[in-house]
């Protein structure tokens, strides 16, 4: 029986020494996407498990294989969520977000769940980042989407990621294209896993996504989707091409994108990073998705999106030495001597709090030595230490714990305006001695 202090397979504890930087992951996204005019919306973890059917699509292996699903206790088939866009799109309809001004756009930060293997970067439990646009049908907004993710790599610090492009065709044009697949898959129906072969009657498409290296290699010779694109859909995508030329945004059209979900219609895309190793990583990816919202009962609208697993991304930037915010820390410990200056020293902390300081006292009887360890093990930044004199003289030192130089601080309402003063004359000398190193390194 597995220890109850172990946790499930595929799922990893966010500790406190790493949370800052997943903070400050997900402030940027969400910030960043935001200035593209996109609102955060939050939706359940579980749907009805009939939503991802016909969304995410029957012979996809998120549906197939990969699906947390499972009966609640009224017998409703229920599933916590493999991926953001279906329920997304599934709120905005219920909540007739659809009949506000269009293009309605929405972002998420969300946790997501499919039993797969366990890998770098990847997870059974695992977060999504993601942007969803309704109503919008022209090429701009596919190039806008991108834009945004560039601008988030660029935020973020992180380089090497390519932009791989495609389009996969409408309804129309896809049905020529299903009838070339099948005429050159059913060239190899025993070689093709069994999945496959189901595939190949429901969806030829998902067999360019198959994960066996016998039928990977089968797919390479495969027609391209490319060449079989209706007038308005090479048109579409001619446009979508110029638009990112003219923005700056380099790409590389890459014919053997289809990504993992049925609902994706004309452009798809991938952001690509090759590590140290030479692996090939996918960390984000979306595209334009025609008939979803339609499908789940919704109006007509056209809709695009995009998705990056904050996992992955988190690797490639630490890989890459990409900055992070120095963790916040303490900024005054108030050490104490007695149950008076405990009291005392409990109200100030309070004041500093209010404030807008983070402050600590002494929650464990500790002596003053074991305080002060205790103090700088937390990196408390200021110290100050109270006892009966203090009190009785209405003042205390404030030490700085890395200069190590001292001010004497009144303890009345003066008190936080007297930390505050301290800690930015010591903040500016900081930035002239700043600005002094990098006029000398002119």
């Amino acid at each position: 029986m597995a220890l109850l202090t172990t946790a499930p397979r595929g799922t990893k504890d966010i500790l406190p020494r790493d949370s800052a930087k997943w903070q400050y992951i997900e402030r940027t996204l969400l910030t960043t996407a935001a200035l593209f005019g996109y609102k955060e919306m939050r939706v359940p973890t579980f749907e009805h498990t009939e939503l991802f059917n016909r969304s995410v699509g029957e012979t996809t292996d998120v549906v197939n294989k990969e699906m947390y699903t499972f009966q609640d206790k009224g017998g409703r088939s229920i599933t916590l969520r493999p991926e953001g866009t279906a329920g997304m799109a599934r709120a905005a309809i219920e909540n007739g977000l659809l009949g506000d001004a269009l293009p309605v756009k929405l972002s998420y930060v969300l946790s997501c769940f499919r039993y797969e293997k366990p890998q770098s970067g990847r997870f059974r439990e695992f977060h999504q980042f993601g942007v969803e646009m309704y109503g919008a049908t022209s090429p701009a907004a596919d190039a806008e989407v991108i834009a945004l993710v560039h601008e988030i790599y660029d935020t973020l610090g992180v380089e090497g990621i390519q932009v791989e492009l495609n389009s996969i065709g409408c309804p129309t044009c896809r049905k020529r294209y299903h009838e070339a697949l099948k005429a050159y898959f059913a060239q190899y129906t025993d070689q093709l896993c069994p999945t496959c072969l189901e595939r190949l009657e429901k969806n030829p498409m998902r067999i360019l996504d198959c994960k066996s290296p016998v039928c990977s290699a089968i797919a390479e010779g495969a027609p391209k989707v490319l060449d079989y694109l209706c007038e308005d859909c090479a048109d579409h995508f001619e446009q979508v091409k110029a638009l990112l030329t003219q923005a700056g945004i380099s790409y590389v059209v890459n014919p053997t994108i289809v990504r993992g979900l049925d609902y994706y219609t004309r452009t798809v895309f991938e952001c690509v990073f090759t590590d140290k190793e030479g692996n090939r990583l996918v960390c984000g990816g979306g595209g334009r998705y025609g008939g979803l919202l339609g499908e789940l009962g919704g109006p007509d609208y056209e809709g695009i999106g995009f998705a990056m697993g904050l996992e992955r991304l988190l690797k490639v930037m630490i890989d890459q030495g990409c900055d992070f915010p120095p963790e916040e820390t303490c900024d005054v410990y108030i050490a104490s001597m007695g149950d008076k200056a405990g009291l005392k020293a409990f109200q100030l902390v309070n004041l500093l709090r209010s404030d807008g300081f983070q402050a600590q006292s002494d929650l464990m009887g500790r002596s003053i030595k074991a305080q002060m360890k205790y103090a700088n093990k937390i990196g408390a930044k200021y110290t100050i230490v109270l006892g009966d004199n203090e009190l009785e003289q209405g003042e205390a030192t404030l030490k700085s714990m890395y200069s190590g130089s001292t001010r004497t601080v009144p303890l009345d309402d003066r008190f936080s305006d007297a930390i505050y003063e301290e800690i930015m004359s010591t903040a500016y000398a900081d930035l002239e001695d700043a600005m002094e190193h990098l006029e000398e390194k002119k």
